[in-house]
């Protein structure tokens, strides 16, 4: 019986001190993490969970709450592939736990380039492509039709090939403010 109350104590006391020991990460803290995988507005989906690994000490008051090297989570809140001519990819990522502590933070997100640039080059090389080939098939009439087919052209060929969607590549390194937790002192 004494042996039953001893290992019971024992056991609250380790929950005890365990959680006692965890240690917030207060509202504000910056971390910085690296990213263990991939991710591109082409495959993520809202939802989606990421591993992370803790890039730097996380330093609080003079002292490390946070070792660099300890694991972090993190999920995918949104993300939108990317248009053919227009509207780049878009995806948008936030911590949900640092060395096993729940938290929340700022969202992180990565851009896909604009389309205007390329597509102007495209469609408006095109278009004086075919107006000189036009041109110098048919004359003046030539050259009209030669523009039109050749504006007709580059819009294809950006279509076919103005994806552009965002990447966050495995290893690169994101910063996150921590939004839950007590303020800092």
């Amino acid at each position: 019986m004494k042996t039953r109350i001893a290992i019971r104590l024992a056991l609250f006391m380790a929950v005890v001190l365990s959680v006692a020991s965890a240690t917030e990460i207060p509202y504000g803290t910056r971390v910085t993490v690296r990213l263990g995988n991939r991710l591109s507005s082409a495959t993520a989906h809202s939802g989606q969970t990421f591993d992370a690994t803790v890039a730097r000490d996380v330093v609080v008051n003079g002292k490390t709450v946070v070792k660099a090297g300890s694991p972090a989570r993190g999920k995918v809140t949104y993300a939108k592939s990317s248009g053919r001519l227009h509207k780049p990819g878009v995806v948008t990522i936030r911590l949900t736990s640092v060395d096993g502590n729940r938290v929340t933070s700022t969202a992180v997100s990565a851009k896909g380039k604009g389309h205007a640039k390329s597509n102007v080059t495209k469609i408006g090389g095109g278009a004086a492509a075919g107006a000189l080939i036009g041109g110098l098939a048919g004359g003046g009439k030539g050259a009209l039709i030669g523009a039109g087919a050749g504006t007709a052209a580059g819009t294809g060929v950006a279509a076919a090939t103005g994806k552009e969607e965002a990447v966050m590549s495995s290893e690169s390194v994101r910063v996150f403010t921590i939004t839950s937790g007590k303020p800092r002192k």
